[in-house]
């Protein structure tokens, strides 16, 4: 069977390998042409486009940028009727793959939909998009299937993929890490400042004001696999402050404390049960369309799925280096850390287990037959 994934961002990338490893398993067969990255490139097929080609964020940001993205979309829809492929699989980023979706299912095609648009945090009006043009929808968060159920539209919960990434990662010894990166034997604080361009720009500055506050320990930042080396260059002048390249969980790993750029970011370190202080600063502008039209308590995904403040987050003016010394006080402390690791066990019993990858790919393979 021929299969055509779209996938928009690192954790696209990510999650679409393993989907890909999994359809590969019910069906021997697949041919896949995706839009997507090196992860997905590494389990076979064509590659299209290059997630790194459209990271956009923020409201202005996209606005500017809106010629480029339509033309993307434009170029998507002919490649997948060049292809006709016998299903669409569609992986998050939903200000892509909705207008996709809509022309696929018009076009005839049956379209799946992994990981589900976040209709539950705002423009909840797009629901008649998802009935209308979405076959099948699989949901990787509890909250969001009654979400939809209150909707009576059926999808399926298949729990989270990244508990399938994390449990199968393997353990690096701390000597070869530390060896390999050139670290010396104090405790390690990973900072997290996101993927794309502009919101690294904007948190890493921030977060790196807690180095000279915290000299007992060595900050090392997570690069994002979409950046080059030298992109990070001005950043780790500081001493004391160290880069990683595309070796997020080895450092997770290892880490006794982190700083996050809110989203996936948030629940990975979770699960490698890492104390974390969640941040977030976004343009001025983009920051005031979010606050009207975002209808959260919270923004980072432990926390919404756990639906209380198990972690500290610094939004816009709250993240400043003032609160960000006294958060980082906090879940350096043994009791907060105690309280924390009680919390993300319950957060991974509440993700539903392992397997996402292989249900999602079973369920597809299935509606197929």
């Amino acid at each position: 069977m021929k299969y055509y994934l779209i996938a928009g961002e690192a954790s696209g990338d990510l999650h679409g390998s393993n989907l890909m490893k999994s359809i590969q398993k019910e069906d021997p067969n697949a041919a896949f042409r995706f839009w997507g990255g090196d992860l997905m490139q590494a389990v076979g097929g064509t590659l299209v486009k290059h997630y790194k080609e459209r990271s956009f964020m923020g409201f202005i940001e996209i606005l500017f940028n809106l010629r480029k993205i339509l033309g993307f979309i434009k170029f998507c829809k002919k490649d997948i009727a060049l292809y006709q492929p016998d299903v669409v699989i569609l992986i998050d980023n939903s200000g892509f793959n909705l207008p996709v979706a809509k022309w696929a299912k018009l076009q005839g095609f049956t379209t799946h939909y992994y990981i589900s648009p976040q209709l539950w945090a705002s423009r909840e009006g797009r629901i008649k998009a998802i009935k209308a043009y979405v076959d099948y929808m699989y949901v990787v968060l509890p909250f969001v299937k009654d979400f939809y159920d209150k909707y009576e539209y059926p999808v399926q919960f298949v729990g989270h993929p990244l508990i399938d990434a994390i449990a199968d990662h393997k353990q690096i010894m701390p000597e070869a890490f530390k060896e390999k990166h050139n670290l010396d034997d104090r405790p390690i604080i990973a900072i997290l400042p996101g993927s794309r361009k502009q919101e690294i720009r904007k948190m890493l500055g921030i977060m790196l004001t807690a180095v000279d506050d915290f000299p007992e320990y060595q900050f090392v930042i997570a690069g994002a696999p979409s950046q080059d080396i030298s992109f990070y260059t001005p950043f780790i002048k500081k001493e004391g402050v160290h880069l990683v390249m595309n070796e997020t969980y080895d450092l997770l790993s290892l880490s006794n404390a982190a700083l996050v750029t809110s989203g996936t970011a948030t629940l990975e370190t979770a699960l490698f049960k890492v104390p974390q202080v969640v941040c977030y600063k976004g343009s001025y502008i983009s920051y005031q369309i979010a606050k009207r039209i975002i209808n959260l308590d919270y923004i980072s995904l432990v926390n919404l799925i756990m639906d209380k403040p198990i972690v500290t987050e610094l939004i816009q003016g709250d993240f400043n280096p003032k609160r960000l010394h006294e958060e980082l006080t906090i879940i350096l402390d043994d009791y907060k850390r105690a309280v924390m690791f009680l919390d993300y066990y319950d957060l991974e019993k509440k993700l539903g287990g392992r397997g996402a990858s292989d249900k999602t790919a079973a369920f597809i393979v299935d509606s197929i037959k």
